[in-house]
């Protein structure tokens, strides 16, 4: 094939109709016409040869071709980003962004107290956080819609680059005043006297505590099932039931001696997995980094006060 002439304005429509699947919707974001973009869609396919969207009635669609030059697009306009930044650390400006998706649970402690040592070293350095499940953090990297995804028990994936990990124990979560919180382990055997409060399927919890579920041969009583683990937080609170998580996320309620947080006893630990991600292939802009390696501390350090790592 010929060397391509695709220039900054082509790779930027491209990027945008692939992101709204709608040549009007990406016009209308990029406050052009919506023939200025399809001219440009038109002058892409032609000069690559190929269709890069298939015309569909629910909207446009890549084809094989476009999702090839799709994975061309993102690493240009990431690394146009990263260039931009580091010229600007070189003025000694240090200005630039960072775009982060993480888990829920990470928002109660984790995130805020990696988020203002960043910002306590870096302080003009704009960050945009969301929160997602974490096969979404996973996808809004890959898609070059984030920087970096903070996610847990993710599957492993040639497109993402794991840079930081560690592992967290599973237990019950219940209100202080209640039996299991006197005891210093409990079997899910145990948690399922009482009423209980599960994760949906979005969550990473519910694949990890599935296999406990399926061989506890007794009837349950579930009276919650959420994807959010702030509100099943909440309802453990209330004295609803019995919910089940890793200590992230529990940190304030614990340290105040409302909540506690009981090890599950099983045959192995039951554990999940923390990961820091970025698109694999990627050359990381310094502030990009710089963060990362900020998460990557903290997980560790939280990492070494799980009660079986501790001491």
């Amino acid at each position: 094939m010929a060397t391509l002439n695709i220039h900054a304005r082509s790779l930027n429509y491209f990027d945008m109709i692939r992101r709204c699947g709608s040549i009007r919707e990406a016009a209308r974001r990029l406050h052009v016409a919506s023939s200025a973009v399809n001219r440009q869609l038109l002058q892409l396919e032609a000069e690559i040869g190929s269709p890069l969207f298939e015309r569909m009635s629910t909207g446009l669609k890549l084809t094989p071709a476009g999702e090839v030059f799709s994975l061309h697009v993102i690493t240009v306009l990431q690394d146009e980003r990263r260039m931009a930044s580091e010229l600007d650390m070189l003025r000694g400006i240090r200005r630039g962004s960072i775009s982060v998706v993480s888990v829920e649970g990470l928002n109660a402690d984790l995130l805020p107290t990696c988020l203002e040592r960043m910002m306590t070293r870096y302080p003009t350095i704009r960050i945009q956080v969301s929160s997602a499940g974490s096969a979404q953090t996973a996808a809004d990297v890959i898609g070059g819609d984030a920087d970096v995804a903070i996610g847990f028990a993710l599957e492993r994936n040639e497109a993402l680059r794991q840079c930081a990990v560690g592992r967290f124990g599973l237990g019950a979560v219940v209100r202080a005043d209640h039996p299991l919180a006197q005891l210093s382990q409990v079997t899910f055997a145990d948690c399922a006297r009482y009423p209980l409060i599960l994760a949906a399927p979005q969550l990473s919890i519910h694949a990890v505590m599935k296999p406990l579920i399926s061989h506890h041969k007794r009837a349950l009583t579930v009276l919650l099932e959420t994807a959010s683990v702030e509100l099943a937080k909440s309802m453990v609170g209330r004295g609803v039931g019995v919910g089940f998580q890793t200590r992230l996320g529990l940190e304030r309620e614990m340290a105040a001696g409302l909540l506690v947080h009981v090890p599950l006893k099983a045959q192995i630990r039951l554990t999940t997995e923390l990961g820091v991600y970025v698109r694999a292939g990627r050359t990381l802009p310094t502030a990009v980094d710089a963060f990362i390696r900020i998460v990557a501390e903290e997980i560790e350090r939280r990492e070494a006060e799980e009660p079986n790592n501790a001491g």
